[in-house]
Formats: structure tokens, C-alpha cells, sequence
């Protein structure tokens, strides 16, 4: 069996993305671990998902190339998508704690979608698939 465990997410400054990611987007806090005065190991996960779902591993830019790719990491197209059982929920609780949506809510054939943009830029798809309802 094989699976996505992690993907590098190119960031300007660690504390700053861990503060997004936990405090605007709710994630959890997986891993900080300090591997040397400038790099750290640092992995996010998005708050009540599967343990073994993908996770953020925040890569610090340390050449000129990694910090002319924050923010852009694919050229400027939806880079991430996430899933959820409560987009207009999540919705709401995002937009109020500062979180810079592009497109809001819309229904398309395959769910309800909005797409955002993570401190850096990096576009984001919220996507609430067909067939999923929120069961709170």
C-alpha cells in the first residue's frame, strides 16, 4: 500500500505558519521539533481527520529560489484541496478569524466549494463533496 503522507509546504517563517494554521484553519499542531538553528520539523494536520490523513510539513525557504516560490508554489493555480462536512460552517468560522476568501461558496457538480488563500497566497479549494452533510 502506498499513500501520500506529506506535502512541503514552502513558508517564509515557521512560527507565523503554525500560527495561521492553527489559529485561522484550526489545524493541529503534529511535530515541532528543532533539527538546527535555522531548519525545524514541522508537521500540521487538519483538526478531526483521519490519523493517517495527509499532512503539511512546513519547509522554511533557505535560498533565493525557495522564497520566490512562497505563496506560488504552482504557478498561481489552486494548489490544495480540502475536504469538509460543513463548508458554510467553515466558512464562517474563517472568514471571522481573517481568512482572505477569493471565491465564496458555490455549488458545482461535484459539491459546494470556496477557495481561499493561505497567509503566503497559496490558493486553497474548501470543498464540501456531494452527497456529504454536516452531522453536528
Amino acid at each position: 500500500m502506498q499513500r501520500i503522507a506529506q506535502i512541503a509546504l514552502v513558508v517564509a517563517d515557521y512560527d507565523e505558519a503554525i500560527e495561521f494554521y492553527t489559529q485561522k484553519l484550526g489545524f493541529s499542531l503534529v511535530e515541532d521539533t528543532v533539527l538546527s538553528e535555522t531548519k525545524r520539523w514541522v508537521v500540521l494536520q487538519p483538526s478531526g481527520g483521519p490519523g493517517d490523513a495527509t499532512r503539511l510539513l512546513l519547509a522554511k525557504a533557505a535560498t533565493d529560489q525557495q522564497k520566490n516560490s512562497i505563496g506560488n508554489q504552482t504557478g498561481g493555480r489552486v494548489f490544495l484541496f480540502m475536504y469538509t462536512d460543513d463548508l458554510l460552517g467553515d466558512y464562517e468560522k474563517m472568514t471571522a478569524a481573517g481568512v482572505e476568501f477569493v471565491r465564496g461558496p458555490e455549488e458545482q457538480p461535484y459539491g459546494i466549494v470556496a477557495v481561499f488563500k493561505d497567509l503566503y497566497g497559496n490558493l486553497w479549494d474548501l470543498i464540501q463533496p456531494v452527497g456529504i452533510h454536516n452531522e453536528k
